[in-house]
C-alpha cells in the first residue's frame, strides 16, 4: 500500500495553518494550539520544513515561521519530498541502478513510467489546493485521465 507517513500528513497541516497566517510570522506554539499537535511535533517538522526550504523562521521576541512562497506555489510532491524524500514506488523507480536485477527485469520500465505519472500529478497539486474543502480543484477523473495518458507513452 503506497501511504505517507503520519508526520508528513501533519507536516502538511502545520503547513495550511501557516498558509492561513497570510505571510504573519507564527510561533510554533501557537501552530501547536491551532493544529492541536503536541509543541514536540511541530517544533519537530517546522525544523525540517524550514530545512526544506518550504517554510522560513525568524528567532527573537517577535519570531515565529511563515511559509517560504505563497501556498500555491508548494506542491504536494514538495511537500512530500520535505518530509519523506522522493517518492519512489519500487526500488528502481527512485534511481536506475540500485536493483540487481535491473538488467533482467521485464516490469521496471512501467514501474518507472507509474512512478513518473504520480510525481507529475503530485506537482499539480498545491498546498492552496489542498486547503480547498472540496479537496483539489481538479474535476474528478480527471487524475485517472492523466495518469491514464502517461502511462501509454
Amino acid at each position: 500500500m503506497l501511504r505517507m507517513s503520519k508526520l508528513t500528513d501533519y507536516g502538511t497541516l502545520v503547513l495550511a495553518q501557516l498558509a492561513v497566517s497570510e505571510g504573519r510570522l507564527a510561533s510554533a506554539h501557537q501552530v501547536s494550539l491551532d493544529t492541536r499537535l503536541s509543541l514536540p511535533t511541530v517544533s519537530k517538522l517546522l525544523k525540517s520544513l524550514v530545512r526544506a526550504g518550504l517554510a522560513v523562521s525568524q528567532r527573537g521576541a517577535r519570531g515565529g515561521y511563515a511559509l517560504s512562497r505563497p501556498a500555491e506555489e508548494i506542491s504536494a510532491a514538495d511537500i512530500l519530498n520535505a518530509l519523506e524524500g522522493p517518492v519512489a514506488i519500487t526500488e528502481c523507480s527512485s534511481a536506475p541502478g540500485l536493483c540487481e536485477l535491473e538488467s533482467s527485469c521485464r516490469v521496471g520500465a512501467a514501474w518507472q513510467r507509474i512512478n513518473v505519472s504520480i510525481r507529475e500529478a503530485l506537482g499539480e497539486v498545491s498546498l492552496a489546493d489542498l486547503q480547498q474543502p472540496s479537496g483539489p480543484n481538479m474535476p474528478p477523473g480527471r487524475w485517472k485521465h492523466a495518469i491514464r495518458l502517461s502511462l501509454k507513452h
